[in-house]
């Protein structure tokens, strides 16, 4: 009986699409992880996002659905690089030196590289003390995270690099996500989706006919379909459909859930470390990205604003 209660609710299979968005996106770390031990970043990046893209666009085809043309297709097609190519590459390259779990926490501040490209692009939304506060909090929780003293198994240099790469992947992804949403698109979100990801595979054609020679296992390639599959492919649909049809306050907690998985995978099946200091440092992150969203929403919620 309340199984069926549930699939009769209005927006059960956005609820369903959400829950998929925090486990899939949230597994994508660890399938990073695993794929980079054979995997140069690049050429897991080209054929990772060829065969998503591939796959979307083709569906979309099948089903009769709009393409963008023109202008649109190629501002599409450079979004996609500016927040896939070099957000999710950065990232890609980055897990080559920091494990998956903590990777995934420095993703987490990409909330604060949002707020700010907002506030300087033109006629964005300034930053004012309230949001200002909450970044210097998720900051402080993530200079806890790269200070000496973590995991033993990393060197400081190592995750300093990581940390800052990272960070300079999610500017890009936080500027071509507002570039992205201040065009307007007949095309349908997925098959822009499946642009911008076909795009992302093309730009790192070149870097990856140029990667160091590699063998490749069923470790590796299973890895890689999976990255394009449930990454690109379902996760990305899934988000589209979770966006569109429910509240963003509700879809914005797969940001907190998608960390979670990605360090309990990580503790569990890669034996990575994580510290107690390092859960205090997620906390503090966590809550500078609520106080951000908080702060954020009470502004547009203002008789001013």
């Amino acid at each position: 009986m309340v199984t069926d209660l549930l699939r009769n609710h209005p927006h059960f299979s956005a609820y369903v699409a959400l829950a998929c968005v925090c486990i899939f996106w949230g597994t994508t770390y660890l399938g990073i992880r695993i794929a980079v031990e054979q995997v140069p970043p690049a050429a897991l990046m080209c054929v990772r996002y060829l065969l998503s893209g591939a796959i979307i666009l083709a569906g979309a085809w099948l089903r009769g659905a709009q393409f963008p043309r023109g202008r649109e297709l190629w501002v599409a097609a450079g979004c996609g690089v500016l927040t896939i190519g070099v957000g999710t590459g950065s990232l890609t390259y980055a897990e080559v030196w920091v494990p998956s779990g903590l990777a995934s926490l420095f993703v987490t501040t990409g909330s604060f590289w949002l707020v700010g490209a907002e506030a300087a692009m033109p006629g964005g939304e300034p930053l004012h003390a309230p949001t200002i506060g909450a970044m210097l909090i998720g900051a402080a929780g993530a200079a806890l995270l790269v200070a000496p003293g973590g995991d033993g198994a990393i060197s400081g240099s190592r995750m300093i690099a990581g940390f800052g790469l990272i960070q300079f992947g999610y500017s890009g992804w936080a500027a071509g996500s507002i570039l992205q949403r201040r065009q307007v698109s007949q095309a349908h979100p997925i098959v822009t989706a499946g642009v911008q990801q076909f795009a992302t595979g093309l730009a790192f054609a070149i870097p990856a006919l140029l990667s160091p020679h590699f063998h490749l296992t069923a470790r590796g390639a299973g890895a890689t379909i999976y990255l394009a599959i449930f990454g690109g492919v379902i996760g990305y649909s899934a988000y589209v459909i979770a966006i569109t049809r429910l509240p963003v306050a509700i879809t914005s907690i797969y940001s907190y859930i998608n960390p979670l998985v990605a360090v309990l995978l990580g503790v569990w099946l890669y034996g990575e470390a994580f510290s107690a200091r390092e859960g205090v440092a997620m906390l503090i992150v966590f809550a500078g990205v609520a106080l951000v969203k908080r702060a954020q929403t009470a502004r547009a919620r203002s008789p001013r604003a």
